[in-house]
């Protein structure tokens, strides 16, 4: 679900939702002005014409924040057909009252007192045409009596309605976090899935419930999304690729009731974040150990990103791979991992899993038949670093170490603390005893699907 801002732009499809006609994009503010002088008069009495344009407004938002029409694959925000929404009339002139009132307010939107969506803010002429919100003829009656804006919007919507000002003004962002959600992933994306499943079981009792809506892709969020695909006629695997997603937030609007004007509403604790947005300097925790490893793979094939270590402490030398990452994608070299930066960087380590044992297969090699230890080369060590880094993702008594394909002292380090914490005689070489050992846990750990692709940067991790 996505927040609630003002749409730098909107586009708006001229005819029926179905219908093969153009789409044009237009800014929020023209959009607004071009609805008012379609929908009303400009010698009507202020207050009304503010009222009648504040529910345009509102209208207009709910049909974004709900993306009520993306959300059913189209490729547009809203239609200029009275059938479904309201009118617009592409190319006309805008009434000068219209205007100024809109520059005003235009940012400024309608919701119910504790809900969270723009409401869906429904009116008619009141005269050929009646509702259940408000009536623009109605309106004009009541602005004439000397009713407020406000009171006149109380006097249709409620007594529990609110006038929200001054919202943020950006690009359209669709909710879709940009790649598949799958088990073993942690992040806010994952919670609001969570939650809308679980209130579509309540109308679908078949979709098992989810007993914690924690943020962490376990089984149970994956039998509920499989039950889903099951029901809505998707393909039934269990990942949350765009088209699931979608499916999931159209059943949710609709069973919840967030494009009506009864909306059953939207409560601030069904969109609040449990994981931060970010990973910068400072930041700690197992989302800083996954997007140090991923930055490892990413090193073995690119000499102009620097190893890092493995520790969940996200500090100067993981800052500064992060900016050699972002400097080879042509991206702003903040070094701060926002959502561009790790997609771009979960499909560049994607990428290369074809080529990296660790990704590639879900057993790990048999012993390479000779022992491994200081000093030694080569590919089985870069071998024995990726297992062990996988491994200290979920032991963290086991160090991390760069996957450089040398024996040094940061292996030794891990070999060493790996056969102490699993009961092996403890002298910092590989034979065959600490290498199957290293192996079985490894293998474990990918059969189990410890190790899993698409966590979001604030994966289960705190900022400190």
């Amino acid at each position: 679900m996505p927040s609630v801002y003002i749409p730098e732009s909107i586009t708006v499809h001229l005819g029926t939702p179905s219908s093969n006609a153009s789409n044009v994009t237009v800014s929020f503010p023209d959009y607004i002005k071009n609805v008012a002088s379609s929908e009303i008069y400009p010698t009507w009495p202020e207050s009304a014409l503010r009222a009648n344009i504040y529910a345009q407004i509102s209208f207009a938002l709910n049909r974004i924040f709900t993306e009520w029409y993306r959300s059913q694959g189209y490729s547009f925000d809203i239609t200029s057909s009275t059938q479904y929404d309201q009118k617009y009339i592409h190319g006309r002139d805008i009434f000068a009252s219209v205007n100024s009132i809109v520059d005003e307010i235009f940012n400024n939107y309608l919701r119910r007192e504790g809900n969270v969506e723009p409401l869906f803010a429904q009116f008619c002429n009141g005269t050929t045409v009646t509702c259940a919100g408000l009536s623009q003829w109605g309106s004009v009656d009541l602005a004439r009596q000397g009713m407020t804006p406000y009171e006149i919007l109380q006097y249709y919507y409620g007594e529990d309605i609110e006038i929200v000002r001054g919202a943020p003004v950006q690009a359209i962002q669709e909710s879709y976090p940009g790649y598949p959600l799958e088990f073993g992933q942690n992040s806010n994306a994952v919670k609001l899935l969570q939650i809308r499943l679980n209130r579509i079981a309540r109308n679908y009792p078949n979709i098992p419930k989810i007993p914690e809506t924690d943020g962490r892709f376990n089984t149970a969020t994956e039998s509920a999304v499989r039950k889903f695909q099951q029901i809505f006629k998707l393909t039934v695997d269990g990942v949350v690729g765009k088209a699931t997603w979608y499916q999931i937030a159209f059943v949710y609007n609709n069973v919840k009731r967030l494009a009506e004007l009864n909306s059953e509403g939207l409560q601030f604790a069904e969109i609040s974040q449990q994981f931060p947005d970010t990973l910068q300097l400072g930041s700690t925790g197992d989302g800083v150990r996954v997007i140090q490893y991923y930055l490892q793979v990413a090193a073995r094939f690119n000499d102009a990103i620097p190893p890092v270590i493995v520790d969940g402490i996200f500090g100067e030398a993981t800052r500064q791979a992060v900016m050699a990452f972002q400097r080879q994608q042509g991206l702003a070299q903040d070094g701060i991992v926002g959502q561009q930066t790790w997609i771009r960087l979960y499909r560049t380590v994607r990428g290369a899993g074809a080529q990296v044992p660790l990704f590639a297969v879900t057993t790990a090699q048999p012993y390479p038949g000779y022992v491994l230890r200081s000093g030694s080369r080569g590919e089985n060590v870069a071998l024995l670093q990726e297992y062990l880094t996988a491994i200290s993702l979920y032991d963290t008594s086991i160090p991390s170490v760069p996957i450089t394909g040398y024996f040094g002292d940061q292996t030794y380090n891990s070999v060493v603390s790996f056969q102490r914490q699993y009961g092996l005689a403890v002298d910092g070489m590989v034979g065959m005893e600490t290498w199957n050992r290293i192996v079985s846990i490894y293998t474990t750990l990918m059969d189990s699907r410890g190790v899993q692709f698409g966590q979001y940067p604030g994966s289960a991790m705190s900022s400190n």
